[in-house]
């Protein structure tokens, strides 16, 4: 048997009549960039987490880099974020000149650590860049009170958790800006790179919009220096027809997820989920000893994994100026070498998940 860590085809085959009728309409219409299809996502994505605006941009980097544009973010400031999730993080505040400041993990949640947050705030701290991991929603009232405290902006980075929920309130409505991914393998994924950015501020959403395409509104009326960043009509019609399966896909890996929780937890280190929250399992990441030879027996049996991530951020050499030691982010760095994401993903049948966790207890039991 052989299992991918996520099966786009799968997920195609599904749906691939309206898929093919949908991409025919935007060629037939030529509404490529703007236009009906790309207002129509924006609508039921804004409606389907309920918030007022959702803007459509050209990938979630860009997303978080017009959010930070949005609130000022310049050089001499310096953003908060979590040391254990993709560069994307990082990089879209360090595109707009502004110095990261990395906080540690939590050891439960693997989400940035609250206890951590006001240890590195400073005069020059403007914002905060909480991700939700895996699908897991972060401590939001926590960064909330010390957001509030001192004065600070919350931007959520949504890219691992459409449709999760904190406290019955939709992940990404919780901050001043939420800011989303819609790359292929997410939950709920594009054809290609897509992004939006979501908030209830009428003001923070007209120079979001503006800034991404050009700083302008009316067509060669700008008013300010911005860039080019646009989700097309074709990527925005692909996740309209998909957003009417998110709910569905959502519980389904959930379902998975549950099989997994039952199977391994005497086994491996399963994931936390808070209480109050809705975990929408993107990936599934449990934690190992002896991870490369699993891997490797997993491999032989035809089961694919992935490691998210295996160097914390500040140990990368893009953050080597930072001076950063191990002692500095002792969770992150502990991890690094355990994290195992298994297959989830909505396709996946019981017959197929039973298989994984048949031979991961056979790999654990083997190399304990």
């Amino acid at each position: 048997m052989q299992i991918p860590l996520v099966d786009l085809k799968a997920q195609y085959d599904s749906i691939k009549d309206e898929i093919d009728q949908i991409i025919h309409n935007v060629i037939k219409d030529s509404a490529f960039i703007g236009g009906k299809y790309l207002k129509s996502f924006e609508n039921n994505f804004a409606n389907y987490i309920g918030i007022k605006h959702c803007i459509g941009v050209g990938s979630g980097t860009d997303a978080l880099f017009v959010a930070l544009k949005t609130l000022d973010i310049k050089d001499s400031d310096e953003v908060i974020t979590v040391a254990n999730t993709f560069i994307a993080t990082s990089e879209a505040i360090s595109m707009t000149g502004a110095r990261v400041r990395f906080v540690d993990c939590d050891k439960d949640t693997y989400n940035i650590d609250v206890n951590k947050i006001e240890k590195v705030v400073s005069k020059k701290t403007k914002a905060i860049i909480p991700v939700h991991i895996y699908g897991q929603p972060a401590d939001m009232d926590r960064i909330m009170e010390i957001a509030k405290h001192y004065g600070l902006f919350v931007i959520e980075d949504v890219a691992q958790a459409h449709g999760a929920k904190y406290k019955n309130k939709s992940i990404g409505t919780l901050g001043d800006i939420g800011c989303f991914s819609f790359f292929p393998s997410k939950n709920l994924g594009a054809y290609g790179d897509a992004g939006a950015i979501v908030t209830s501020n009428n003001e923070l959403a007209q120079k979001a919009r503006m800034f991404a395409n050009h700083g302008r509104i009316e067509k060669y009326n700008h008013e300010f220096e911005g860039i080019n960043s646009r989700l097309d009509g074709l990527q925005a019609a692909v996740l309209d027809v998909k957003l009417k399966y998110l709910e569905k896909w959502i519980e389904r890996r959930r379902a998975i997820a549950k099989m997994y929780n039952e199977e391994l937890r005497n086994i491996v280190v399963i994931p936390y989920v808070m209480p109050e929250t809705r975990h929408v399992y993107h990936l599934y990441v449990i934690r190992v000893r002896n991870r490369e030879k699993i891997i490797t027996y997993l491999q032989e049996k035809g089961i694919s994994t992935g490691i998210h991530y295996p160097v914390p951020l500040p140990f990368l050499k893009a953050y080597r100026y930072l001076g950063h030691k191990p002692e500095d982010f002792p969770v992150s760095y502990s991890i690094k070498d355990e994290v195992l994401s298994l297959p989830i993903y909505p396709e996946m049948t019981d017959e197929q998940v039973s298989y994984v966790i048949k031979h991961l207890k056979d790999a654990v039991k083997r190399y304990s």
